[in-house]
Parts: structure tokens; sequence; C-alpha cells
């Protein structure tokens, strides 16, 4: 009896570990964040020289999501883009252009 008990109990086990979600191992989210900033920096070289981007590295439950940064083609100054990359279908699109010196980031003290 014991024996069944310990068996059914190991074999449950087993079935929710293999069956249970794992998360994505370092490697897979530092590959995505290559994928996500490579995206990002490609769209926004139309408006920007040389961008910059900063990933989040996990992104949200559907999108991948990124702020670059740059110098304006043609003009002075850096602008930043909010850049969306889409996990399922792996598109990206940038938000309408900010002017970095406007975006108050730090708190005022």
């Amino acid at each position: 009896m014991q024996r069944n008990k310990i068996r059914f109990c190991t074999f449950a086990i087993a079935i929710v570990a293999a069956t249970s979600p794992r998360a994505s191992s370092g490697d897979a989210w530092q590959e995505f964040a290559t994928e996500v900033e490579g995206k990002c920096k490609q769209a926004a070289r139309a408006s920007i020289e040389f961008p910059h981007a900063v990933v989040d590295p996990f992104g949200s439950e559907h999108y991948g999501i990124a702020l670059v940064t740059g110098k304006p083609k043609g003009t002075n100054g850096f602008v930043s883009y909010f850049c969306v990359y889409d996990k399922q279908t792996k598109d990206v699109e940038l938000g309408s252009e900010l002017e970095t010196g406007d975006m108050r980031i730090l708190p005022e003290e």
C-alpha cells in the first residue's frame, strides 16, 4: 500500500513538472533583447543618425519595448522614440518624436 502511494506521488509530480510552463533561459531573454534592439534601431535609422536603444529586458506579455535615442538627421539636439515590438508578428512600430530635453525623466528636487 505504501509503495503504491509513493509511486503515485512520484508519477503525479513527474506529470506536473512536465506540463508546467518553464521560465525562459537567460540566453533566450538575451536573444530577445538583441532582436528588439536591432529591429528598433533599424526602424529609427530613417530619422536618427546612429540610434541608441535601451531595451526592457523582458517587455510585456505581448510586446518588447525599447527607448531609442539619437541625433535627428539634419539638425542638432537629441530626440527619442518609444519602440514597440510585437512578439508574435515580430513587427516594430515607433511612437512620435520626443525631444529628449523635454522628457524630464529625473524628478525635480
